[in-house]
């Protein structure tokens, strides 16, 4: 056995806790998760299903935790997991498995699959078993800010051509602030009209705010690649600047898993509370449309629909602000029928995106063939979401079956028919 696997196995025995356990003792193999798997409908192939993408880290707590598995380790009848088995399971565990959730949606029993491949990701890291896509952007992530290697002076120079288009002050490392506003390296570099549609909304509002030059990425690869570790680096930064700041909120960019980290598995990795609030980019704005203050001069006459980022809405919480927004701008808002908490994915979450080999690449393919029906289905010419993964990946989509789609992000399309 070579040293990066029995770390790898030792990894996966350390982390099989009470909910492992009860979730694999549970489980009546019924099959309802592959069903909600969108790279099982797509492709048709069983091997895609949540459940079985799991067998290695259900060997390891049947072999080490169950009496009948060593018996039957010890007779040969269960064979150990191997390095060629974990190296073949990566497909599964990272470019067929985006960790939205909705295969955890529809568990008769309650089991949250996406915990277990978490957790099964933590030793698939240790062991080295991990797509060098995600494995280059987390070290990005580490060594240099952000996935995409950003560095400070490129944001800077970003954040001046948004001063010079809105006519906004962009304040940075300013103390006091009402928020700390993150962003992704995906927003700054693909879609900086994000930052100057957030300019324009403080602007309106009458809020403050700033950005911190040491902790302005959100994304966070740790918990992509499955790395508790690097996921706290990255979360501390961020708690270390607000609190450096004295800022009153955190806001949450678009990006789904950004605001996973920050929001609800932050203050678990950094071990404390954090002395402020954390607020999605959405929950800001639902906030001030109650208020008033998000006020429309026209609104959009183009018929659309709406993707909901499955790390905002599903597994997020945030379920009813898209709808109410979307309606504050749009005269022929359509809902989809899988919307909200049962809405599909674009495929590309969880790191996916960042996996750029061929076959990753034909697999997400497949896959965004369930957005496609979902468009045509409608019968609109636009779609509308709020994640820039979700974004690049829908777009990619488009591309690739040469859709004559138009796609728009939430925050712009309401920054730009902002009542003056």
């Amino acid at each position: 056995m070579s040293a990066s696997l029995e770390k790898g196995l030792h990894a996966l025995k350390e982390v099989i806790d009470a909910p492992i356990a009860s979730y694999f003792n549970s489980c009546v193999h019924c099959g309802l998760c592959a069903e909600a798997c969108l790279f099982y409908t797509e492709t048709g192939d069983p091997k895609y299903t949540p459940i079985h993408k799991l067998e290695p880290l259900r060997r390891v707590y049947e072999q080490e935790y169950t009496l009948l598995g060593r018996l039957k380790k010890m007779a040969g009848l269960s064979k150990p997991v191997t390095d060629a088995e974990l190296d073949a399971w990566q497909e599964l565990v990272y470019d067929s498995c985006t960790m939205c959730g909705r295969c955890s949606m529809v568990c008769p029993v309650g089991n949250d699959l996406v915990y277990m491949v978490r957790k099964l990701r933590e030793g698939m890291a240790v062991s080295g078993h991990v797509p060098d896509g995600i494995r280059s952007a987390t070290a990005r992530t580490v060594e240099q800010g952000g996935p995409m290697g950003l560095k400070w002076p490129a944001v800077a120079n970003v954040l001046r051509h948004a001063e010079e288009n809105t006519g906004v002050k962009i304040p940075v490392d300013q103390e006091g602030a009402d928020y700390l506003v993150l962003l992704s390296s995906m927003e700054i570099v693909n879609y900086p009209e994000y930052i100057e549609a957030l300019a324009k909304i403080f602007r309106k509002a009458g809020l403050s705010f700033t950005l911190a030059s040491d902790a302005f990425e959100a994304t966070n690869a740790g918990i992509q690649i499955g790395n508790s570790d690097l996921a706290k680096v990255i979360v501390s930064r961020i708690v270390d600047a607000a609190e450096r700041l004295k800022v009153k909120r955190v806001l949450s960019p678009e990006c789904g898993h950004a605001y996973m980290a920050i929001r609800w598995e932050g203050p678990n990795l950094v071990g404390r509370r954090f002395g402020f609030a954390v607020v999605h980019v959405l929950e800001l704005l639902d906030e001030l449309r109650r208020k008033g203050v998000l006020k429309m001069k026209d609104r959009i006459k183009d018929p659309l629909i709406l993707h909901d980022p499955c790390q905002i809405v599903r597994r997020g919480g945030v379920l009813q602000a898209p709808e109410l927004l979307i309606n504050q701008v749009a005269e022929n808002y359509i809902p989809i029928a899988d919307k909200q908490k049962m809405n599909w994915c674009c495929g590309g979450g969880g790191g996916a995106s960042a996996i750029h080999t061929e076959p990753a690449e034909a697999l997400r393919a497949k896959a965004f063939k369930i957005k496609k029906r979902q468009i045509e289905e409608a019968g609109v010419g636009t779609m509308v979401t709020f994640c820039a993964n979700c974004r690049i990946t829908i777009e990619e989509g488009f591309d690739h079956y040469e859709m004559n789609t138009k796609l728009l992000g939430l925050t712009e399309l309401l920054a730009e028919h902002l009542e003056d």
